[in-house]
């Protein structure tokens, strides 16, 4: 049966994609004899077989993320991405520059597109949220943790899994003070709140978000409002979970009630709290890392989504910090 797709290239450089004088797509085109690739402008068009068609959109939303994460494409990615769609060999052998990204990768279906699994350390968040019931997601900025983790919890609302979702955040005052924020309460804590709403703005309608926080469906709250209650048949988000005391961990975790489940998400190198040893993060990966039903979720910088740069500033600054925590040892030790 024959099929006609259209792909537009969002803040990509077409020439990229295309390859120089359109050899990325010369190469594509070689391996589905029955199908047309035109290029105009930043619009692509496929034109053919049905389900040659559908593998070559898979095929460019691969090239189109590997361009997003490093910033360039090289030929040898694009023989990558096709010895791995379509399992032959090809003149240039390499190994695989990223995990395959397939059907089995999508957590839940947006308004646009999918969100999906999209590293190993995302992968292990999602299967590890299907056998516990309290997922510890521990990572540095730009690994997905809290798309990833939001991604999951729509997709068991949808699936009727559980009925309602809560987001927390803890506000704290990070070099600010709330007081001297203007606008009431809820304008005050609303910037600490916004990376949630955002996540869900790319899962759901604007309509049905607002229906469903309307009828507090979703709640997204600082986790200072969660105290006293009980949340039953319940999806459970902590973010920015370093920044929570011991017992402010304490008291997120004991409000999980019947048919319920949690993601807790944070980053123990980014903590705001005026006594770093304060964090309920750090202290519950020793103290919770052998409960059954409680599962923890390292990710690190080959996880990171983000722009290429983000990786190798993460890596910078863990080795200044490995180099600063090696000199201070060593003063301690002279002393």
């Amino acid at each position: 049966m024959e099929a006609e797709r259209k792909i537009t290239l969002k803040g990509i450089e077409p020439m990229l994609i295309f390859g120089v004088q359109d050899s990325h797509l010369r190469k594509i085109e070689s391996f589905f004899t029955h199908t047309n690739i035109i290029a105009r402008g930043n619009n692509l068009t496929l034109k053919g077989e049905e389900d040659d068609v559908k593998q070559i959109e898979k095929i460019f939303a691969e090239l189109m993320f590997l361009v997003n994460q490093n910033g360039d494409l090289h030929e040898k990615d694009v023989d990558t991405v096709l010895k791995l769609m379509l399992s032959k060999p090809l003149h240039q052998e390499s190994e695989p520059s990223l995990p395959l990204v397939d059907s089995e990768d999508i957590i839940v279906a947006t308004k646009n597109d999918a969100v999906r699994a999209r590293t190993p350390g995302q992968r292990k968040m999602v299967c590890e949220s299907k056998q516990n019931d309290i997922v510890f997601a521990i990572g540095p900025a730009g690994t997905g943790k809290t798309y990833t983790a939001v991604a999951i919890a729509v997709a068991a609302m949808k699936h009727k899994e559980v009925n309602k979702i809560v987001l927390a955040r803890p506000a704290v005052e990070a070099g600010e003070s709330l007081g001297f924020l203007p606008g009431d309460l809820a304008q005050k804590i609303d910037p600490y709140l916004r990376p949630l709403y955002d996540a869900l703005q790319d899962m759901l309608t604007s309509e049905k978000l607002k229906l469903y926080i309307e009828k507090k469906i979703i709640e997204i709250v600082p986790l200072a409002y969660m105290r006293g209650r009980t949340l039953n048949n319940a999806f459970i988000i902590l973010d920015e979970a370093q920044n929570a005391t011991s017992m402010q961990m304490k008291m997120c975790l004991t409000r999980l009630g019947m048919n319920s489940k949690a993601i807790i998400t944070g980053d123990v190198t980014q903590i705001d709290l005026p006594n770093k040893r304060d964090s309920g993060l750090s202290e519950v990966q020793n103290l919770l890392q052998d409960i059954k039903g409680i599962s923890f979720v390292y990710l690190n910088k080959s996880d990171v989504v983000r722009h290429k740069l983000v990786r190798d500033i993460i890596e910078a600054y863990d080795r200044f910090h490995g180099q600063k925590a090696k000199l201070e040892k060593k003063d301690n030790n002279e002393h």
